[in-house]
């Protein structure tokens, strides 16, 4: 584990709070850190399958796209279907049809797809751990984290889909350290999935880097800094709300 973390924790400016370690463990958060999680593993879906859409596929792929993930949404947004019924559900595949115009669409398509299938495998995860705790899905605000970074992208293009790419990869990889920060501090069960995690969401944070320097036309260290900085100042600074994302909380 610590040789996968290595280049994440080099890669991210700050470590978690402590005091945010503190508040998580706390058994009173856990519903919301379960929920919390869930909602992110459904808003990494969707952002992979937005870029996908805008970027790399007809309209044709972007309806199909639409259309099977709606299952997904419904659960979620309207509290209706069966949970259960939405591991037979995640059939996606890589023979979508790329736009004719777009240099970098089959390899965004391939990587997006692999993103896409395993965020909704731990959805579904996650969803099982909330059952088995006897956890319930409630709607909960979401916290300043994601929307603090997007702010901050840029609105042309190429930029704009470079500091999205960006974006993502600090997401994926500031979960891929908060789920190791967590896994010592909670039940054998809960720990041994977060610490499952790690592999794909390591890879995750690299995907998107890798994509984001073959589409970009400049060196994109500065604006990895960049985005390194802002990311920084969300996760350390003082935060009112406690949520997986969260910045060091304000009281415990």
């Amino acid at each position: 584990m610590d040789k996968l973390l290595e280049p994440i924790n080099q890669f991210l400016q700050c470590e978690t709070p402590n005091s945010w370690i503190e508040a998580a463990k706390d058994p009173k958060n856990l519903p919301v850190i379960l929920i919390d999680h869930l909602i992110c593993e459904l808003k990494a879906a969707q952002s992979a399958m937005f870029l996908i859409r805008k970027y790399a596929v007809d309209k044709e792929s972007g309806d199909a796209l639409l259309e099977w993930l709606k299952p997904f949404e419904t659960l979620i947004y309207k509290r209706e279907g069966d949970w259960r019924e939405l591991a037979d559900k995640n059939k996606l595949t890589k023979s979508m049809i790329p736009k004719s115009n777009t240099p970098y669409g089959q390899d965004l398509i391939d990587k997006m797809v692999i993103l896409i299938k395993e965020e909704l495998h731990h959805f579904y995860q996650v969803l099982e751990i909330m059952d088995e705790y006897g956890i319930e899905y409630q709607s909960i605000t979401p916290c300043r984290y994601a929307k603090g970074m997007l702010r901050n992208v840029k609105t042309y293009e190429p930029d704009a889909l470079v500091d999205k790419l960006i974006v993502g990869a600090y997401i994926e990889a500031r979960s891929c350290e908060r789920f190791a920060k967590l896994a010592p501090h909670v039940d054998k069960r809960l720990g041994d999935f977060y610490v499952s995690l790690l592999r794909s969401e390591a890879r995750h944070y690299q995907d998107y880097l890798k994509l984001a320097q073959e589409i970009s036309e400049f060196d994109i260290t500065e604006r990895v800094a960049f985005f390194g900085e802002v990311e920084a100042e969300l996760i350390s600074s003082p935060d009112e709300d406690f949520k997986f994302h969260s910045g060091a909380p304000t009281h415990l």
